[in-house]
Order: C-alpha cells, then sequence, then structure tokens
C-alpha cells in the first residue's frame, strides 16, 4: 500500500498528517501528487469527499517557502505564494483548516478571506504577511481592487470546486483574479464535474494541463457507499418522519437540506421543539452564527443541521450518517453534491429523499440523468412499515423524545358585575362603564326596586323639553 512519503511528500507534512490519522493517500491523491509535486498544470476530477483538497493542497504547501527557511531571503517579503479560490465561506475555511493542519511543522502562514465580515482583521494580516490565501471570488478581488493584496508572485493558483463557481456566476471573478497573477504560475483545476465551460476556461488559462480522473464516470458522479432512499411524502408529515429517523440504531448525525432560507428555519426550530439538537444554516445568518452552528455541529454539541444548499458545498464533518433532502433538489448535479455530505472518506452513508407529488416529474428527470433505479418513489407515512424497515427505527418509535410543552390553564375570569349586583350582563365592561360610557356611580341603589338577578325595567317618563336661544325661550311652531 502507497505512502505519502513514498510519493516524495515532505517528511514534516507526512508527521503532521500521521498525527491526525491520514496515513494512506485516497486514489485522487495518489495519482494527482507525483504530477502536482513537479508544478505541473493540473485537471483532477473525482467524486466528492475524496479528498481533493489533500490533492492540491500537499503541492502548494511544499512548493511554498516558509519564512524560517533561509531560501526565503529571496522571496518577496510577505507577499502571497499561492491563492486558492473556493466558492464558498464554509469550503474556504475547510480549506483552509486541511491546510493548516498539514502545515502545522512548516510555520506557512494560511489566511482565509471571505465576505460577511469585517475588512480589519483581513488586511492587518495581509499587512503583516502570508504566505498562503485561500478565499471567495469577491472578497479577493475587493482586497485587490484595494491594493492590500499583491497576486503578483504567485507561483500556484487553485480553482476548488470550479463548476460549482460557474454555478454561482463567479466565472467573470475567477477570470479577473488570473489575470492578476503571473502567467508562469501553476494552475491546478479540482471538481466533482466539468461542465463545457469549465473545460474552455482550462484551455484558455492552463498550459497543457493533465487530466486525472480517479475513476470510472459512473462513480466520479455518485457515491457508491451511500445507501439512497426515494420516498413520496407529504409535507406535514416531513418532520415526524425525520424524528423518527434521528432515533434509528444506526443514526448519528444528519444534515438536512430544504430549499428555501424560512424553509431552513422552520425546520429546525420543529425539531429544537421535538427535543432533537438542531441549528438552521441559510444565508441571512451574520456570518459568526453560521461559523457558530457549523462548530457545534463538529464537535458534536447538536446533531442536526437543517442547511440551504449555501452548505451542499465544503461541509467535510466526519460522524455524518444521514443525509435528508427535505424537498426534491433541482437538478442531479444538487442531489450528487447535497448526498455527498455522507459517505465521505470511506465510510458509509444514508441518503434520503423526500419528494412531493409536485415534483414527480423534477424527480424522474434526476433518475434519469444518474441512471438511479427508483423512477417511482414509494409512497410513505410516518407509521409506514417499510420506513421502520428500511431505517432500521424501532417499533413504536414517535417522532418526538420530549412532550409538548404543556399550555398554561386559562385563568378564572370573575364575573361581569353590572348595577346593583348583577352578573352576566353583556352591556358593561369589566370598569363598570356601561356601553354608553356613563359610570355606574352616577345611578343611585337606593332608588331602584330591583332585586339582584332581575331584568332591568325601562323607565317610560313624559319631559316637557323647552327650546332656547341665547338663554331666551323660543316659541316651537306648531306642525
Amino acid at each position: 500500500m502507497t505512502t505519502f512519503r513514498e510519493l516524495g511528500v515532505h517528511a514534516q507534512i507526512c508527521d503532521a498528517l500521521d498525527r491526525a490519522g491520514i496515513t494512506t493517500p485516497f486514489a485522487i491523491q495518489e495519482m494527482t501528487l507525483s504530477v502536482a509535486l513537479l508544478g505541473t498544470d493540473l485537471i483532477g476530477q473525482a467524486r466528492t469527499g475524496t479528498g481533493k483538497t489533500l490533492a492540491f493542497g500537499i503541492p502548494v504547501l511544499q512548493r511554498s517557502v516558509a519564512p524560517s527557511d533561509p531560501a526565503y531571503a529571496d522571496m518577496p517579503q510577505g507577499k502571497p505564494q499561492a491563492l486558492i479560490v473556493a466558492p464558498t465561506r464554509e469550503l474556504a475555511l475547510q480549506v483552509s483548516s486541511d491546510l493548516a493542519l498539514a502545515s502545522k511543522d512548516l510555520g506557512l502562514r494560511v489566511l482565509t478571506v471571505y465576505g460577511g465580515v469585517g475588512y480589519d482583521t483581513q488586511l492587518e494580516a495581509l499587512e503583516s504577511g502570508v504566505d498562503i490565501v485561500v478565499g471567495t471570488p469577491g472578497r479577493l478581488i475587493d482586497l485587490a481592487n484595494r491594493r492590500a493584496l499583491d497576486l503578483s508572485h504567485v507561483h500556484a493558483l487553485v480553482l476548488d470546486e470550479a463548476d460549482e463557481m460557474l454555478d454561482l456566476g463567479f466565472l467573470p471573478d475567477v477570470i479577473t483574479l488570473l489575470s492578476k497573477t503571473p502567467e508562469t504560475r501553476q494552475t491546478m483545476l479540482f471538481s466533482a464535474t466539468m461542465p463545457a465551460a469549465i473545460v474552455a476556461l482550462a484551455r484558455t488559462h492552463m498550459r497543457h494541463p493533465m487530466n486525472i480522473r480517479a475513476e470510472s464516470s459512473y462513480d466520479t458522479t455518485m457515491v457508491p457507499a451511500t445507501a439512497q432512499f426515494i420516498y413520496l411524502a407529504h409535507d406535514l408529515d416531513k418532520p415526524e418522519i425525520i424524528g423518527r429517523v434521528l432515533q434509528a440504531e444506526d443514526a448519528e448525525k444528519i444534515i438536512v437540506f430544504t430549499r428555501t432560507k424560512r424553509q431552513a428555519q422552520r425546520v429546525a426550530d420543529d425539531l429544537a421543539e421535538r427535543g432533537f439538537s438542531s441549528s438552521p444554516l441559510h444565508g441571512d445568518m451574520a456570518q459568526v452564527a453560521r461559523e457558530k452552528a457549523l462548530a457545534k455541529f463538529r464537535e458534536d454539541k447538536i446533531r442536526v443541521l437543517v442547511a440551504t444548499d449555501v452548505a451542499a458545498r465544503g461541509i467535510d464533518v466526519r460522524g455524518v450518517s444521514h443525509v435528508i433532502n427535505y424537498t426534491c433538489p433541482e437538478d442531479d448535479k444538487t442531489y450528487v453534491h447535497r448526498i455527498g455530505r455522507t459517505g465521505r472518506a470511506g465510510a458509509s452513508g444514508i441518503a434520503i429523499t423526500f419528494v412531493d407529488w409536485a415534483d414527480l416529474h423534477r424527480w424522474k428527470m434526476i433518475n434519469k440523468a444518474l441512471d438511479l433505479p427508483f423512477p417511482e418513489p414509494q409512497e410513505t407515512y410516518s407509521t409506514s412499515p417499510h420506513l421502520f424497515h428500511d431505517q432500521g427505527i424501532p417499533e413504536g418509535t414517535k417522532g418526538r423524545i420530549v412532550d409538548p410543552a404543556p399550555q398554561p390553564p386559562k385563568a378564572d375570569r370573575p364575573p361581569r358585575e353590572r348595577a346593583g349586583g348583577r352578573s352576566g350582563g353583556s352591556g358593561r365592561s369589566d370598569s363598570g362603564r356601561s356601553d354608553s360610557g356613563r359610570s355606574d356611580s352616577s345611578r343611585s341603589d337606593s332608588g331602584s326596586s330591583e332585586k339582584s338577578g332581575d331584568a332591568p325595567r325601562r323607565r317610560n317618563r313624559s319631559r316637557s323639553r323647552t327650546r332656547t336661544r341665547g338663554g331666551s325661550a323660543v316659541e316651537t311652531p306648531k306642525s
């Protein structure tokens, strides 16, 4: 079995990987490292969750010069030597984390830049000097336009998840960043799929790249270690089904993907009310809140992460046993990247997809595009026996682990008092005033012969009225 040392990886990087329990390279890493370490441009294609980060991360680290190295005196002081571009903040943070782990003994300075946070910390880090920059396209261009980020000395540029950057509309930004780097740089492009626009980008901006595909086209698309279940489910029954799946025998951490931000918040609140530790993750949350939610998920402080597609890429968390698509994904690529959050790094996983009746045609297109054997999803409810059998849910399991919070009983209201101690009348308010606004105190109880509970009597009194004008009586004309 090949090891990182046999592939020519620096001993300090190998030691750091050994301490992290990463001893054997994956197929994409084994095929890529020998080429990338020579400085050759390459295109790496493999399914999600197979270790693409280290496939480009190790060459970037090994070909960079640390400040403690004597050769650093000949380098531009404090200028970035490598640039890694990622489509989302979560993916940028994940890549930085992996690079920091592998370079722990090298002394290289890795900086992560992304939007949604202030510029001050990032500007201070750039001013003090960095060696490797990982960031999202928008913030990278902002810093470059401020002349705070100098890319003119970059020897390696990596485009991670290039097809996702195309989908998010970042392709013009990527081309702008490429124009700010030297033509002699090494360019590495990694992705799970290769649309025509990405191939055209590679042909334009890469020098005789070597195309490396780790597996067959089918395996590149799908995750073999992930069991897939497609259920035709009613929207109101989905939280109950998820609550029961959470109590399955092999259920650990679970990611639930929703179509909208409001839906993510609602589902997370519903699961929390059922007694499961859950948190939403969507674009309306502040960046600090998103990072805290991911950190808690990694540290097992929360068990369920309810996310929109902003998190479909970049979440590389160990122990994710299930991915649940709360609604049918938009297309086959979204489906692949969502279920790729489980079954990572050789582990097994379970992917459950709920399909509404209105989305049946959408699912059939996904099923056909991926050549899956689920053209007709099985109608499923939270009480369906096949659900318990498929997911290993113990009999009698309910979709909550805490009882609903009891509603406080309504306080007994005192009877509404009417004049003379009468109760139950609807013509008076609790303040003792009649609908006409007159107070009960203006009436004399002594002049009333009514008994408690009797109906009020009308007083028919004839009145003689005199019209006045300016204080003098005016004669009323007779009709």
